[in-house]
């Protein structure tokens, strides 16, 4: 009886994992709109500012996103326009080892982009369609 709940648990618990993950991709699936941006100086007390910005990344269903200006920026001037995205990570192809990917999260409907940096950088987008 112990075997048939435990492998019941993991079971439920497998799918539980796979519907959360689809249903990221489907709320992430469309265009964002870059609205706020958090630079921290460094001692943690950084907020979200708003931005004037025509930055857009859009998220396609086959895993693959391109935005209107370059997945690099603000770190560097290579232009790179399309990357990919899996399990909360956006892959840039972008030289810098700080920028070749940049984790993501859904929060209260806003798209974060937490960049690799020493005082905190952040990217606050809104889904536009």
């Amino acid at each position: 009886m112990k075997k048939q709940i435990l492998l019941l648990l993991v079971v439920s618990f497998m799918f539980s994992c796979s519907n959360d993950e689809e249903n990221l991709e489907t709320e992430l699936i469309g265009k964002w709109k870059l609205i706020e941006v958090l630079a921290d100086p460094g001692d943690g007390s950084g907020t979200f500012e708003p931005v004037e910005s025509n930055k857009t990344i859009e998220f396609k269903s086959d895993g693959t996103l391109v935005t209107n200006s370059s997945l690099c920026d603000p770190y560097s001037d290579e232009v790179i326009s399309l990357g990919t995205y899996h399990n909360n990570t956006i892959t840039t192809g972008c030289q810098d080892p700080n920028i070749s990917t940049i984790s993501f999260e859904l929060k209260n409907q806003y798209l974060i982009l937490n960049f690799i940096s020493n005082e905190g950088y952040s990217q606050k987008l809104e889904k536009i369609n």
